[in-house]
């Protein structure tokens, strides 16, 4: 396995102490570590606490619990791998860029060649307005903040937010949109002007001054800057105000203002060739050197200064290094004065001799200098695999691997255990996501979109939510059951069962036996209902047993709970014959438990006790037989002989069957006879 460029960093777990016993981990649930520590329960008693991190980077953590290692209560201390996934203000960024990436998903397919890579930019710059848009959030979230702490933390927010941006912004010119020689100078100025915001500030202080600006440094550092980031026109209207101001030097003013106007620019629209372009710039940067060796500007210092800019003098545009910040700056402004034509793939000389320059030599860059860098140099592995250390999550470099993917760049790098590094950093995204308890519903379809271990790992996953309330529970159910995922449909049922059970709910209970189709669970909650019967006298939940349908052949025994109450609905409908046929074959068929056997001989007795004969002398006599099997299959005959109630139940049993019979034997001996 390949070694970390940088040290992983380190996370100290109290009370483990590698000295006096041996550190081992084990994986708990809910993503974390569980190891054993030093911290005793009553009487001393060692026990392992949760402790560690799921990733190569822990963020975050907190200690609960009491006692500095005497006997005491355990104590839990938890490091989370994903702590930006918790925090309120970033909900928008996981949400939004959702609705970006399943849309990518399902229309790449019905896109042609040009139309793909048209929907690939616009996708693109979705991306980049929803980090914007959570930028501000952030930015209004830190100015309202009373807390320095929760000031400071949304502060780096920001900038995180701001580099994020910064970054994908110049992959999506030159990977997502590959823009070509002329359009790609004019794309990475756009790239600078965006990003280096300082400059408006500037204009509005130095627009607001009521005196005379002709002598401010202001002045001119704001129109080096629109000088240094292509904006003549606003570099020209400033001058012409200069030019009002100072009559004296208005020649002057006017000359280096036709070369500014003049100055040939790439054009979008493709109107000119290359060489067009090259000829028209190299006679517009010939006339600039005449004029400045002619000492035209030799009076005044500043303009003296912007024509060398213009001539692309590096020394003269290194002398505003101050207003520039950043080395990329100083790239994309050496680009447009020196080679306004530049290839793509010649970024990476001017980049690297530009970072050289503008840092010096002994200077170390910085993580984003790092990344820049390689996106220049077209590493695109590099830039992903320095995002992956430098990002504190796995937003960034999931969506941007995606995308990248979807642009056919990435297609030739298979990660060596198995999965190719789409599809890697979306499973590390997506399970970051499922130890959130609303997010990870966003984390199922990522996972839908990993082709070879994404069903996998949502199996794994879902199993892990914790079902606390039961419209949470048919929610993952549902996400099962579109998925065929069988087992873990189950699994969830006989959960969920369970808990209902627990909490004597038991018509909950026996609908979620029966979505398991657990036919020994089901016969257990339907033994729970008969006893219930028993002792109530009367069924709770009747519109479920009412509705079973085909859902009670699941068992016998919940088969016998629905014919019952079928018999109970036609008793109560007077439809004694129906109920006195139902009633005989639910003892006929040995489907009813044994102990339930008097209870139903007791419901045939205001059957017999009707003026109307309902049972003929066939099914009386199976009445007989089935009280007869009941009387002797009973172990402890002594015993039921001492129960003067059963003893009373089964002496009223035989006198009601007799008279019956009686009365059927006189019915049928004259209907016989007639």
């Amino acid at each position: 396995m390949e070694e970390p460029d940088t040290e992983p960093p380190l996370t100290v777990v109290p009370g483990a102490d590698p000295a006096r016993t041996q550190l081992c981990f084990e994986w708990g649930p809910a993503e974390m570590l569980l190891c054993e520590t030093l911290f005793g329960r009553r009487g001393g008693e060692r026990r392992g606490a949760p402790g560690g991190s799921a990733g190569p980077a822990p963020t975050g953590c907190g200690v609960a619990g009491g006692g500095d290692g005497a006997p005491g209560p355990s104590r839990v201390f938890v490091v989370r791998r994903d702590q930006d996934i918790y925090m309120e203000t970033l909900r928008k960024l996981f949400n939004e860029s959702h609705g970006i990436f399943v849309g990518l998903q399902r229309c790449e397919e019905e896109r042609a060649a040009r139309a793909r890579n048209a929907q690939l930019v616009q996708v693109s710059k979705n991306y980049r307005s929803v980090i914007r848009a959570c930028m501000e959030d952030m930015h209004q979230a830190a100015i309202s903040a009373r807390d320095s702490a929760l000031h400071s933390q949304y502060s780096i927010q920001v900038s995180i937010l701001s580099a994020m941006e910064l970054i994908w912004n110049l992959c999506e010119i030159l990977f997502v949109e590959a823009a070509p020689a002329g359009p790609l100078l004019l794309r990475l100025l756009d790239w600078v002007q965006l990003h280096i915001c300082d400059v408006d500030n500037m204009v509005r202080e130095v627009l607001g001054q009521r005196k005379s600006i002709k002598n401010t440094s202001s002045f001119w550092n704001v129109v080096d800057i629109f000088v240094l980031q292509g904006r003549m026109d606003e570099a020209r209207h400033l001058l012409s105000k200069e030019a009002i101001a100072n009559p004296t030097s208005m020649n002057m003013y006017k000359i280096l203002d036709d070369l500014m106007k003049k100055m040939p620019v790439p054009s979008l629209g493709n109107t000119q060739t290359l060489t067009e372009m090259e000829l028209k710039w190299q006679h517009w940067h010939e006339e600039c050197q005449r004029y400045l060796q002619d000492g035209t500007f030799a009076s005044n210092s500043h303009m003296e200064s912007i024509c060398k800019i213009l001539l692309g003098d590096e020394n003269a545009i290194l002398e505003k290094k101050e207003l520039m910040t950043t080395w990329y700056h100083f790239l994309v402004t050496r680009l447009l004065y020196s080679h306004p034509t530049v290839k793509s793939m010649e970024l990476r000389f001017y980049a690297q001799s530009s970072m050289d320059m503008f840092l010096g030599e002994e200077s170390n860059p910085e993580p984003l200098d790092t990344i820049l860098m390689a996106a220049f140099e077209f590493e695109l592995h590099q830039v992903i695999k320095e995002c992956s250390v430098a990002l504190s999550n796995w937003w960034f470099v999931a969506h941007l691997t995606d995308l990248l993917d979807h642009c056919k760049l990435l297609q030739s790098h298979n990660l060596y255990f198995g999965s190719n590094m789409r599809e890697f950093l979306l499973l590390e995204y997506a399970s970051g996501l499922f130890s959130h308890h609303s997010l990870w519903q966003l984390g199922v379809d990522y996972f839908d979109h990993c082709p070879e271990y994404g069903r996998v790992y949502l199996e794994l996953h879902i199993e892990r939510i914790p079902l606390n309330t039961e419209q949470k529970a048919l929610k993952v159910l549902r996400i099962c059951e579109q998925r065929q995922m069988h087992e873990q449909v189950r699994s969830i049922c006989k959960i969920m069962a369970m808990k209902a059970l627990r909490n004597n709910r038991l018509g909950s209970a026996l609908s979620w036996s029966i979505r398991a189709k657990d036919a020994a669970f089901a016969t257990l909650i339907s033994d729970r209902f008969l006893k219930d019967y028993c002792e109530r006298g009367y069924f709770s939940d009747l519109d479920l047993i009412d509705n079973l349908g085909p859902s009670m052949l699941l068992s016998d025994r919940l088969t016998f709970l629905g014919k019952y109450r079928e018999f109970h609905r036609l008793y109560g409908e007077k439809r004694f014959s129906e109920a006195a046929r139902l009633l005989l074959m639910l003892m006929t068929a040995h489907i009813a438990p044994c102990s339930f056997w008097m209870t139903l001989l007791t419901d045939a007795l205001p059957l017999l006790e009707q003026k109307e004969v309902i049972f003929s002398a066939e099914q009386t006599y199976e009445l007989m037989r089935c009280l007869e099997d009941l009387t002797a299959r009973k172990l402890d005959k002594q015993k039921f002989q001492d129960d003067d109630v059963e003893t009373m139940k089964v002496e009223m049993l035989r006198l009601a069957l007799a008279r019956n019979l009686a009365r059927v034997i006189v019915k049928e001996g004259t209907l016989e006879g007639s």
